[in-house]
């Protein structure tokens, strides 16, 4: 059976060896300013990326790359602006794994992410994590699963929003605990999720590695586990969720890039050998070393199986859920 990590194995380097196309559309993109829309609030990991990566490819594409936040229907909002946007190399969207999930989500939605988006590269892919407040008494998940026991429906725990992976996380985890638990969705960990659950306002919250690595390491809150089913590279002091309580619980996310469809083969090719030496490069990768993730880049065609595999594994848990984001 093909896994998530099979499909990423195909290499960017015969990108990173050939170096950038000379197609006539290469040859003069870019001339003027890149537009990545981050789909997602600011302040959390997403921001985060998009920044990192705008910076280094600003100085290898030699033209100024601006992060556009533009949050909202679980990152619907801003896709669609992406997939709406001229395919000229000048708007680039920061994708997650909404761009899978939402299609099952909600009733209708203006794009489709395999037709009206095109792949560049995966950046990195990183766990969920489960977090309490840092004075709870529950200090494993274990002690969190005999407390949802012993206080059916009184247990909350919020996400970044409906759909997203964390939801999913916690979605998952609850079926398989065997626990009820009210989910309380935000718009992004930095608009209120973090704050609420520091003041004891919510009792657990799943969210990226990158927006709760450093408060779980700061001690602003308590990490219970990360959701993938092995400890992860650059968070090791934290268990697994599976080995804590849940056997066979695995769920992992993802941030790439994309561009609208029928942008020309020979940008997408330069965009891709940009962002393949940008990762490739120490001083990069130093810079998402604080947020927990997995530096990884892709080929284009590696990262439209990733979707592909995506879609093909959450709709049906999805809709075993019922679960709905609605229009």
């Amino acid at each position: 059976m093909i896994t998530r990590r099979d499909l990423l194995r195909l290499s960017a380097a015969s990108a990173l060896a050939t170096g950038f196309a000379d197609g006539a559309g290469a040859q003069t993109w870019p001339n003027r300013v890149i537009r990545l829309i981050a789909p997602f609030p600011p302040g959390g990991g997403t921001d985060v990326v998009s920044r990192i990566v705008a910076a280094r490819l600003s100085e290898l594409l030699g033209q100024q790359m601006i992060v556009e936040n533009r949050p909202g229907a679980g990152s619907n909002i801003g896709v669609e602006a992406a997939a709406r946007a001229a395919p000229d190399g000048y708007t680039i969207v920061l994708g997650a794994p909404t761009l899978a999930t939402n299609r099952f989500l909600y009733a209708s939605l203006n794009y489709d992410s395999l037709t009206d988006l095109a792949p560049v590269s995966l950046i990195c892919r990183f766990p969920n994590m489960m977090v309490v407040p840092i004075n709870s008494p529950l200090k494993t998940v274990r002690d969190f699963i005999a407390h949802a026991k012993s206080n059916p429906g009184k247990v909350t725990f919020a996400s970044p929003g409906i759909g997203t992976t964390p939801h999913l996380s916690g979605e998952l985890f609850k079926h398989l605990a065997g626990i009820e638990m009210t989910h309380v969705p935000y718009r992004g960990v930095a608009a209120g999720a973090l704050t609420d659950l520091i003041a004891g306002r919510v009792d657990s919250l799943f969210s990226t590695g990158g927006s709760l690595l450093q408060p779980v390491r700061t001690r602003q809150v308590h990490g219970l586990g990360v959701t993938t089913l092995q400890r992860f590279p650059t968070a090791p002091e934290m268990p697994t969720i599976a080995e804590s309580g849940v056997p066979g619980f695995d769920v992992s996310s993802w941030y790439s890039l994309w561009v609208p469809a029928k942008t020309p083969p020979d940008i997408i090719a330069k965009l891709n050998a940009a962002t393949v030496r940008a990762l490739s490069e120490p001083e990069v990768r130093a810079k998402f070393e604080p947020l927990g993730v997995i530096v990884e880049s892709s080929t284009p065609e590696a990262l439209l199986a990733l979707l592909r595999f995506e879609i093909d594994r959450w709709g049906p848990i999805i809709k075993a859920a019922g679960i709905s984001a609605g229009n």
